[in-house]
């Protein structure tokens, strides 16, 4: 089959080309966290240097205890055993879709990797419609009736892959629905896969409400569900390439765990030592890197609920973001206007007038597994913090970000846009700004 870039890394090249080229951009593309290395993982990583050696296959014993720990703190025991390291979370969800084989059931909308890799291997996803405000999770009838059919198709069905945090929506999918998605897993023998590296990005609550919860599938039905998280969100790591799986203490994890140390044998051997070293500390989560998220999520969350506002006043509706640094608005509300001054029927007509006539990137919902037709795109606010490293450290100590010259100014270019995009449009009623955070529970 051919294989193109992936829309997140494309969309951040034709940006790049744009501002080459002198184009004014609104970087929403690219799903990177945009905030600085924090000095204790420079330190760390400088310190492991001399770390030459191949090491385990599955990692370091030091990483995988710390990620066992890691777990542990948030409800889930872990045997450092069942833990394996690799060098992103990509190729360790590409070896364990290898490993479980047969097709697997997806979300629609989902991050854009996942049905991607499932066709790499030959697969045929099975995408499944979530429900407003359960981003990241198949809706458990709709899950249960698609995989019914396809197994009466003569289809090998044996996974679904589920987002907590969700990428795109950046909701959060409450207990029930991940208690149901667990029960008919169950039911139906599926593997749950739960890519939860946006955990930790939980918004603090707006005053007057509570802060989302993540529910993990594996609270509900731990003898099914792998786990995959790393630190290229939390902690801004992308750029290192380190990720961890956890793997349920069952017959099932066990047999994933032997195919999947034969896979990662002959295809990355070990991930890279000195990485490794600094995050089996960053997985102890010492109070200076706790400080350093809680930083990171409070300044994602008053950015995202900005960029949405302004979105909602254009006439888009739009899932109050709850998680990450993602929202997913919806221009369905505006689709004749669109029509009648643009000419637009498809939400790739939609983000690709925005990118070749304002300089904004975005990824449209048929890149995350939606028709054609939806108008809704995947919109990602972390890149607006600052070009430099020293912007985006007062974008984290700001009392209000939104007031720093930098960031205003791409959110008043965004107002301009979206103006431009609708003209006279009807405006939605737009909630209050985020609240003060209160200190993080952990």
């Amino acid at each position: 089959m051919t294989v193109t870039v992936s829309a997140t890394l494309a969309v951040n090249e034709a940006l790049a080309e744009k501002r080459r080229q002198g184009v004014r951009v609104l970087p929403l593309g690219f799903g990177e966290a945009g905030l600085p290395v924090h000095p204790v993982m420079r330190d760390r990583l400088s310190a492991g240097n001399g770390a030459n050696a191949y090491g385990p296959v599955a990692g370091s014993a030091a990483l995988r205890s710390a990620a066992a720990g890691y777990w542990e703190r948030r409800g889930l025991p872990t045997d450092p055993d069942m833990v394996i390291a690799g060098p992103g979370s990509k190729p360790l969800l590409y070896s364990l879709l290898m490993e479980i084989g047969g097709d697997t059931a997806i979300a629609a909308p989902s991050w854009v990797s996942y049905a991607a890799q499932s066709r790499l291997l030959g697969q045929r996803p099975i995408m499944v419609p979530t429900a407003a405000g359960q981003g990241g999770v198949p809706q458990p009838d709709l899950l249960f009736a698609a995989v019914t059919a396809a197994r009466d198709e003569g289809r090998t069905v044996n996974a679904v892959v589920v987002t907590l945090p969700d990428n795109p929506t950046g909701t959060v999918a409450d207990a029930e629905t991940v208690r149901r998605l667990a029960q008919v897993a169950r039911e139906l023998d599926l593997v749950i896969i739960s890519d939860e590296i946006y955990r930790d990005l939980v918004h603090p609550a707006a005053e007057g409400h509570e802060q989302a919860r993540v529910h993990s599938p594996a609270e509900f039905a731990p003898e099914r569900t792998v786990i995959s998280t790393g630190l290229s969100k939390n902690l801004a790591l992308g750029g290192w390439r380190i990720g961890v799986i956890r793997l349920p203490d069952s017959a099932t994890g066990h047999r994933l765990r032997g195919g999947l140390l034969g896979v990662a044998s002959e295809i990355w051997s070990s991930p890279a030592a000195p990485v490794q070293e600094a995050a089996a500390h960053a997985f102890t989560e010492p109070r200076e890197l706790r400080d350093h998220v809680d930083r990171s999520r409070r300044l994602h969350g008053i950015v995202a609920n900005a960029v949405s506002r302004r979105f909602l006043r254009a006439g888009a509706s739009v899932a109050t973001p709850l998680a990450a640094f993602y929202l997913y608005p919806d221009f369905e509300p505006v689709r004749d206007r669109l029509a009648s001054l643009h000419g637009i029927t498809t939400g790739a007509g939609l983000t690709g007038l925005l990118l070749e006539r304002h300089g904004m990137g975005v990824l449209p919902a048929v890149e995350f597994g939606e028709g054609a037709e939806a108008l809704r795109m995947r919109v990602a606010t972390s890149l607006l913090y600052g070009d430099t490293e020293e912007r985006r450290y007062a974008a984290l100590a700001a009392t209000d970000p939104t007031a720093l010259p930098w960031i205003r100014a791409h959110l008043d270019r965004l107002s301009e846009v979206l103006e431009a995009l609708v003209g006279d449009a009807p405006s939605r009623v737009i909630p209050g700004p985020a609240a003060e955070p209160a200190p993080a529970s952990r």
